[in-house]
């Protein structure tokens, strides 16, 4: 396989690659083995083609079709995979197959981070998966864009590199030799430039840049306000996830540390929102580290009209959204963007 070109993420003082090459997966030499080959399938079809990694993979006496009857664990349901049960063969250098089925879930560009998520699991317990190689996936027989592919690729490779969810080392992500090779290494770079722009930017002292707090039962309007905000400034490392609900001080302690890991915190108010034990709990975290910082943290979104909001709440100016305003969500993320990043 020939290098074309690596990019370095740094994490926790240890750096991780991202590596492009050019080369045969089927063939995986010795000097680049792997724990993992993704590969990526039309939902429940395994045919060998010509054209296919899953055809090549055939030729050298690996068949996909074989292993999908006996899986180690199907997920496609929750995200887009199915993690094949460890196999050796003399030659083969990679020990297990992720087959990534898009199409189970939505397009392959939206959801390519199931790759990464489905490994969460497997990774958290006995499974060591420290390298992964891939080809560009969904872009052969299922007919993505390969440059569009390749920049949804190395977008959800630098998320999960950079943030550390995974005890992954190196990613490797093999082109055919015949791509359009020119196109997909000017992709590689301009994503590359993109990302040391952000690397530089970045806030050291924080994990994120953004905690959302916010009632689940708003997520339409919430993840419609989170898009725009990655609109205007497309890498923001934005903490959204619901934490798991711990009881008496080990849950406040979970909370409080994920909020003071965040450089700013929005808290979208709603009637479910003050309703909310979890979500009035972050908010007074957050009003207490408000309070703290010369600048001030805080960042209130007024999404629904709320009756019987605590007065305290209301001392803090907000942006307002109301009734979920599908014109000012906008508006109110560009102001955001324009009042702490510009």
């Amino acid at each position: 396989m020939e290098l074309i070109d690596t990019i370095n993420i740094s994490h926790q003082g240890e750096i991780r690659k991202l590596m492009l090459f050019v080369g045969d997966l089927a063939h995986l030499p010795e000097n680049e083995a792997v724990d993992l080959l993704v590969i990526s399938a039309f939902p429940d079809d395994y045919c060998p083609t010509p054209t296919s990694l899953i055809g090549a993979l055939n030729n050298v006496g690996i068949s996909v079709s074989e292993l999908a009857q006996d899986k180690e664990v199907d997920l496609r349901k929750f995200s887009s995979c199915w993690l094949s049960k460890q196999f050796s063969k003399n030659g083969i250098y990679f020990k297990r197959i992720l087959c990534f089925e898009p199409k189970y879930r939505g397009l392959a560009a939206e959801v390519v981070g199931d790759i990464f998520r489905s490994l969460v699991p497997f990774c958290m317990g006995n499974l060591l998966i420290s390298q992964i190689a891939m080809p560009l996936v969904a872009s052969g027989d299922q007919g993505e864009p390969e440059d569009l592919m390749l920049d949804a690729l190395i977008e959800a490779c630098f998320h999960w590199l950079s943030e550390g969810r995974l005890p992954l080392d190196k990613i490797k992500i093999v082109l055919h030799e015949n791509s359009d090779i020119q196109l997909l290494k000017n992709t590689f770079q301009q994503v590359k430039k993109r990302h040391e722009k952000v690397t530089e930017s970045i806030n050291p002292n924080f994990k994120y840049d953004i905690f959302v707090s916010y009632s689940h039962k708003n997520k339409t309007e919430v993840d419609d306000f989170v898009a725009q905000l990655h609109k205007y400034k497309p890498h923001l490392r934005i903490f959204i996830d619901r934490l798991e609900l711990r009881s008496g001080a080990s849950w406040q302690k979970h909370i409080f540390e994920a909020i003071d890991s965040s450089e700013k915190i929005i808290c979208i108010y709603s009637p479910d929102y003050i309703l909310s034990k979890v979500c009035m709990e972050e908010f007074n975290i957050a009003v207490y580290r408000h309070r703290e910082s010369e600048h001030g943290v805080l960042f209130p979104l007024y999404l629904y009209t709320t009756d019987g909001m605590p007065t305290y709440m209301k001392l803090i100016q907000c942006e307002d959204a109301r009734e979920g305003n599908n014109q000012q969500i906008p508006v109110v993320a560009k102001n955001f963007i324009e009042q702490f990043y510009d």
